[in-house]
């Protein structure tokens, strides 16, 4: 049975405590760990649990800004940076700032801090990887190999043709100096792109110094200061149907809401702007908390729930 909607005081009651425990302890035991999941994101800050952006860049379904948030298939893959207001990617190999998502496409862009561009190129021997049983693979971006040794198998995944005109132009950038390439720039276009049996790309182990990811080259492929620098990767919601998320999450989205889920089966739940976690933000809620008093509520909630956990 849902829990009936609960307005607190600012100076709880030992009456209205009473009130709460009993109706606590009619809940089954899935949902009073859903509660203890939900006082801990509801008193961890006094806005919304879940946000709707992260800095200038939107989030969406499946996405989420932290636990809770979005589909459980991407957490902790994905997720909003307090201190920097960053969405960031994290794999086994790193975190990786996300600087744009197209929903439609089903495509993120990264940034790997390691990655050269036309303004700044290093050396690295970090290796870029995705996780295996992660939801992303290698997307539409082309992979350029810089301060290679052709003697090294490298020189076999080369494209030639895309070579042809994409080495010359980026080997001409200002930071390729810093790289003391040779006179053909040691430059390899990798294509089609592919990462080892660990799913990394270990530039070193190619034989090459660094390595740049071009997304587009935009109406002026001849100027590689104009070009889009960055990895694509295209994500996948696979079997995301098997958490019932997915019929709901349209709902939930056009009443204001963003979609979640709760532990222990991670099912859906739709969270509102005032910490409200229910099927929908029009319709009935099963908890009410005023983000005046959230925290000073959300922890007196936390200690019941805990403490009829060890009871039952």
């Amino acid at each position: 049975m849902p829990l009936p909607r609960i307005t607190t005081p600012l100076s709880l009651s030992l009456k209205a405590s009473i009130l709460i425990a009993m109706s606590i302890e009619r809940m089954n035991s899935s949902v009073l760990v859903s509660l203890i999941f939900y006082s801990i994101i509801l008193t961890s800050a006094m806005e919304p649990p879940c946000k709707k952006t992260c800095g200038p860049t939107p989030i969406k379904y499946p996405f989420g800004s932290g636990p809770g948030c979005g589909s459980p298939r991407f957490h902790p893959y994905v997720a909003c940076s307090g201190p920097t207001n960053q969405l960031l990617l994290t794999t086994h190999t790193g975190t990786y700032p996300i600087t744009s998502v197209d929903y439609s496409a089903a495509v993120v862009t990264i940034s790997p801090p390691c990655m050269s561009n036309c303004t700044t190129m290093r050396p690295t021997s970090l290796k870029f990887g995705l996780d295996w049983a992660g939801p992303f693979q290698l997307g539409p971006s082309t992979f350029i190999l810089l301060g290679c040794s052709f003697s090294s198998t490298s020189s076999l995944l080369c494209d030639a043709t895309s070579s042809a005109y994409l080495c010359p132009t980026i080997c001409s950038c200002p930071g390729a100096a810093a790289l003391q390439l040779p006179g053909n720039g040691g430059c390899c276009v990798y294509s089609p792109a592919s990462l080892d049996p660990r799913d990394e790309l270990d530039v070193a182990g190619l034989g090459c110094a660094a390595y740049s990811s071009v997304v587009a080259v935009g109406d002026e492929p001849t100027d590689p200061a104009t070009w889009r620098y960055g990895v694509a990767l295209k994500y996948t919601m696979g079997g995301l149907d098997g958490y019932g998320m997915a019929p709901g999450c349209h709902g939930c989205e056009l009443s204001g809401g963003v979609c979640g889920y709760a532990p222990p089966r991670n099912s859906f739940v739709c969270v509102c702007e005032s910490g409200n976690t229910t099927t929908d933000c029009n319709g009935y809620n099963w908890i009410y908390m005023s983000s005046s008093f959230k925290l000073r509520t959300g922890v007196f909630w936390l200690g019941m729930a805990v403490w009829l956990a060890v009871k039952l």
